[in-house]
């Protein structure tokens, strides 16, 4: 099938699909004889999966080695839980560090009058001319 099609039927778009290949983590497709690239119904399935582990915030590291896994038919599942908790404590990690740019962000934002005066803490701590920690 041509890339348009893989791209219908895999949800991934072309120009994805194409990055995917130069990245390595698909196959580089066969040509046709007319040059265009053709890709086949297992190429769909890896695109697919690619993308539903790029929505969980894998990196493309993480995704590479999770396909390794995959079509290793003798894996450890061990080995697959323990990718997936590594990258969930950089989730917990990326949260805790939104917490707290909430919670900075919020006090910034209580101390601000919102008023006609031009007095404003938001930018006075970011232009360095006050610290509120």
């Amino acid at each position: 099938m041509k890339i348009g099609t893989a791209a219908a039927r895999s949800g991934v778009p072309a120009r994805t699909i194409r990055y995917y290949e130069s990245a390595g983590l698909i196959d580089a497709a066969g040509r046709r004889q007319n040059g265009y690239r053709d890709y086949d119904d297992t190429d769909v399935r890896t695109l697919r999966f690619i993308s539903r582990a790029r929505a969980l915030g894998f990196s493309m590291r993480e995704v590479a080695d999770l396909l390794e896994l995959w079509r290793d038919r003798s894996r450890a599942s061990a080995d697959v839980r323990a990718l997936a908790q590594r990258h969930m404590a950089e989730i917990d990690g990326r949260i805790a560090e939104l917490q707290s740019l909430r919670r900075t962000l919020g006090d910034l934002v209580e101390r601000c009058q919102g008023d006609g005066r031009p007095d404003c803490p938001i930018l006075d701590t970011l232009s360095g001319s006050r610290c509120h920690d």
